[in-house]
């Protein structure tokens, strides 16, 4: 299928789109923020159908046998789609003034170098040297419980999920939840529905909060809920690889 309602090569524009001083901001009082259209409908169908074939995968996970949910998952190989490539390619260098931004606030170690390539070849001699990028398909019933994607030493703070299904007309259900412990408190829970074409920034696993004198940090976790009908497939796209 050609995509005729977006030019080809055009999803770094896609993302500059994006009000990213808003987002910034946005993602830094509740752990996620949406990023507006990535991709058409027509890319978003593309993307999706390619969970029917195995060439592109390394490997598919059933959650329900993993007892942590209900649906299936498939993680990339390195030899990524050009349209998951182009979006990760563009999405880092805006992601990364936030996590440094993060990390000097809470004073740790902000290794992450301007090239996405060049912190991916980190990650690699750190041992996590699998593709972490991700394409998930939940049916009626199914569910994710709350996780975090972290691999090993080596994590960028932020990833990005977008729907690339219909809400309403191909499903419904199956938001995306977060859920923040807060010190001294009950956990704090957040549900956002994932537009297709439309991306949604959240934290890896926590975010910084201000308290009188210093900055913590808040743990977070993130979840779906249960889909009501139809099929949902989101594509995650993760900024460190796994081991």
């Amino acid at each position: 299928m050609i995509d005729t309602t977006h030019p080809a090569g055009s999803v770094r524009d896609q993302v500059a789109a994006t009000d990213w001083a808003a987002l910034t901001d946005e993602i830094a009082a509740h752990g996620s923020a949406p990023a507006g259209r990535l991709l058409t409908p027509a890319r978003c169908g593309e993307t999706a159908v390619l969970y029917d074939g195995t060439e592109r995968f390394r490997t598919t996970v059933d959650t329900g046998r993993h007892r942590f949910g209900s649906g299936q998952y498939r993680y990339f190989t390195h030899d990524l789609p050009a349209v998951v490539r182009e979006l990760r390619e563009a999405l880092y260098p805006r992601l990364l003034p936030i996590a440094r931004d993060w990390s000097a606030k809470l004073g740790t170690s902000a290794p992450w170098p301007d090239e996405p390539a060049e912190w991916i070849g980190m990650c690699h001699a750190a041992g996590q040297s699998n593709s972490a990028q991700i394409l998930l398909r939940y049916g009626a019933g199914d569910w994710n419980a709350l996780h975090r994607d972290v691999f090993g030493d080596m994590l960028f703070p932020l990833q990005v999920v977008i729907g690339l299904d219909l809400p309403g007309a191909d499903c419904t259900g199956g938001e995306f939840l977060m859920t923040e412990q807060r010190t001294r408190a009950q956990s704090r829970g957040s549900a956002a529905t994932v537009l297709q074409g439309r991306g949604l920034v959240f934290t890896t696993r926590d975010r910084p909060v201000a308290s009188k004198r210093c900055w913590s940090t808040a743990p977070m976790r993130q979840g779906v809920s249960t889909v009501r009908s139809g099929r949902r497939r989101p594509l995650g796209l993760v900024f460190h690889d796994a081991q």
